[in-house]
């Protein structure tokens, strides 16, 4: 060992609590919990009440107190409960560390059942105590297990409010790291009598590897129900159905659309966030937003739900995209008002009216002050509506923002949609596609398989429009499924593209981008067929009975071993024998 090297050794702390004091990032200096440009935006928002800012802002330094979740549809829940409530949380009580009494947990008022608890206690505190040590251990096992999940507060309140019942079938279109993924899983099978309910999840990422947190997560509840995605969820395709031996789409009855943000409401927990924030961050981010809503909209059933969320304060990714989409949606969808769905939650309406302000400090209230050379940066979506009648009728005021300082929580915005009726783009191109297809079967004599298959490729069928019906799945016309339903309306079709589009003899939106595929090639899934020699040795084995769903289970290998088998539900099967492509 070099002279420096021991020098280097002799010096450093030792011993864990010495390692504990060392300060934030063990030798790092400590982050500055302060952005002036932060403070200054939000004030000048008035999104905090008056008087309450600087409880606000000291909220947000302080660290985020720990919350665990119980599994709900576990038949064993009220065991763990018991277990935590009178083994646990009593004795934590008499623990006295440094002259100071332990506060017990606390269960969050606004969760059903007492399923959901927070603590104050730190790692650091809980190795001062063998009892506390303990206490820690039992949550590990039981979160390994599945019976408990560690979740922040807020981020459980999204799934709460989407009313699922068994027979839903849900997107989950921004899924990683799958903490809300787990609560939909378990709201799935909250009636225990029901093992194969008849809904399912289907959880989409755009990062491959955080498709496999996702995994991880759902392993744990060893549900048949759960199918994991890769796509960018701003154009993740339109899946197909077989229902009466049709092909149909397959729209979803509950939407999660928990978008990508800023995460300005995370601060307490990402501390990074103190020195990264910028009022451009928002900006960048609102238009991938909105196409993320849009996309979500266009697959939601009419007569389902689907909330929008994100993890941050700022009216530009919040009230801005909703005002945006009920806007597009030309009354096809409308807020829901979520005031009394959960009782105790302390939130703060939604707002009418905000700024936009850029990094140097420039504020907006209107897009037409906003100077030409950044309207590729501002969009006029970001501003709030200008007519009064048409701002009081979108209901912002339904939306719902979480302030830290109220309950002790993150930061965090959550407004629920229903839709009413078919997306009037979709109605729009649905009755163009019939007309176009007329009127080039006049001109050339032929049936309307003739037309060009760029023109086919074009001209997207709608996704059930006004004549189809678009509730639990429009159905195509038959003869062009294959090739008409694999797009769906535009999101919205510039003036420009749509004169492009005239000139070649087509009224429509333009040719669409091809879709770029993300993550890795995988060997596929495979279904096994009831005659299958596998089957044989684990019917005996573990005493199957007779009319064990052999057809629902699948490998990943068409010959040689097959090590692992997983299951499905028989909704799961149709979705994945109908989209193998």
């Amino acid at each position: 060992m070099g002279k420096r090297a021991r020098q280097r050794q002799k010096n450093q702390p030792t011993g864990r609590d010495d390692r504990d004091n060392a300060g934030w990032g063990a030798g790092y200096a400590d982050i500055v919990k302060e952005n002036k440009l932060f403070e200054h935006y939000y004030k000048e928002q008035g999104l905090v009440p008056d008087g309450e800012f600087e409880q606000f802002m000291d909220a947000m330094r302080e660290p985020l107190p720990a919350t665990i979740r119980i599994t709900g549809y576990k038949s064993h829940a009220k065991e763990i409960l018991h277990c935590l409530k009178e083994k646990y949380f009593k004795d934590i009580q008499e623990v006295e560390i440094d002259g100071q009494k332990m506060e017990a947990p606390q269960p969050l008022s606004w969760y059903p059942d007492e399923q959901a608890w927070h603590t104050n206690m730190s790692r650091k505190i809980i190795r001062k105590s063998p009892l506390l040590e303990k206490f820690h251990q039992f949550l590990v096992s039981e979160t390994e297990s599945g019976n408990i999940s560690r979740q922040e507060a807020v981020s459980m309140i999204p799934p709460l409010l989407m009313k699922i019942e068994s027979h839903n079938k849900i997107l989950d279109m921004c899924a990683a790291p799958g903490s809300k993924t787990a609560q939909l899983i378990e709201m799935l099978h909250a009636d225990m009598e029901v093992p194969f309910p008849e809904g399912f999840v289907i959880a989409n990422d755009v990062d491959n590897k955080r498709c496999y947190l996702l995994v991880h997560q759902a392993k744990r509840l060893n549900s048949p129900c759960i199918m994991v995605i890769n796509h960018d969820a701003s154009c993740i395709p339109t899946l197909h159905v077989q229902s009466d031996g049709k092909r149909d789409i397959l729209f979803y009855d509950r939407i999660l659309c928990d978008v990508p943000c800023s995460g300005d409401g995370t601060m307490r927990k990402n501390i990074d966030v103190w020195k990264k924030w910028t009022t451009s961050n928002s900006l960048h981010l609102h238009g991938l937003q909105l196409r993320i809503a849009v996309r979500g909209v266009e697959q939601l059933a009419v007569g389902g739900r689907m909330v929008y969320s994100t993890c941050s304060l700022n009216p530009i990714e919040d009230e801005a995209v909703i005002a945006a989409l009920l806007e597009k949606s030309e009354g096809a969808l409308e807020l829901a008002d979520s005031s009394a769905d959960l009782p105790g939650l302390k939130w703060m309406p939604g707002v009418t009216s905000w700024k936009l302000m850029t990094k140097d400090g420039q504020w907006f209230s209107d897009f037409s002050e906003v100077p030409s050379c950044r309207h590729t940066q501002i969009r006029p979506t970001m501003f709030p509506p200008k007519d009064p009648e048409k701002l009081a009728g979108m209901h912002l005021e339904r939306c719902m923002r979480i302030l830290p300082h109220h309950q002790n929580t993150g930061g965090f915005f959550v407004a629920v949609l229903v839709k009413k009726a078919p997306m009037p783009w979709n109605k729009r191109y649905s009755k163009l596609r019939k007309d176009v297809s007329s009127s080039s079967t006049a001109q050339t004599g032929s049936s309307p398989a003739a037309t060009t298959p760029a023109d086919a490729a074009r001209l997207p069928e709608s996704a059930g429009g006004e004549g189809e019906g678009e509730g639990e799945g429009g159905v195509v016309a038959e003869g062009k499924a294959e090739e008409e339903a694999e797009e769906e309306a535009p999101k919205g079709v510039s003036l420009a593209q749509e004169t492009s589009a005239k000139q070649e003899g087509v009224c429509g939106p333009p040719p669409s981008k091809k879709m770029k595929l993300f993550g890795y090639k995988e060997d596929p899934f495979v279904f096994l067929t009831e005659e299958d020699p596998v089957f044989t040795t684990i019917q005996s084995f573990y005493d199957l009975s007779p009319n064990f769903p052999k057809l629902n289970v699948l490998t990943r290998t068409h010959e040689g071993k097959k090590r692992h088998l997983y299951m499905v539900s028989k909704e799961l099967r149709n979705v994945l024998l109908n989209n193998s492509h």
